[in-house]
């Protein structure tokens, strides 16, 4: 993909992103000094990514029919704890509803 329509994906990703929060995207995220993160919404700061294929294992770790769980707790050596879930599980424990 062109960095044009890279940049074009992402772009719309981060919008779809932050009215689903109701949040605000950050207008020139990551270009300049003084506007980082893409995203802010629900008291975070969000980095919004987005990849054809690239989170595959993740989905299917959620999706784990047999397992059926609700946050994936991912550790890599030396790095700090991350926790993936579904954007409506998230909004489920903050007390939300998503629309």
């Amino acid at each position: 993909m062109s960095g044009r329509k890279s940049r074009n994906k992402g772009q719309r990703r981060e919008r779809e992103f932050a009215k689903l929060i109701e949040g605000r995207r950050i207008p020139l995220s990551g270009a300049q000094e003084g506007f980082e993160n893409d995203v802010e919404g629900l008291g975070i700061r969000w980095e919004v990514k987005a990849r054809k294929n690239g989170f595959q294992t993740l989905y299917k770790w959620l999706e784990d029919e047999r397992e059926k769980p609700d946050a994936l707790a991912l550790k890599a050596d030396r790095k700090d704890w991350l926790v993936v879930m579904k954007l409506e599980k998230l909004m489920e424990l903050m007390g939300l509803n998503e629309k």
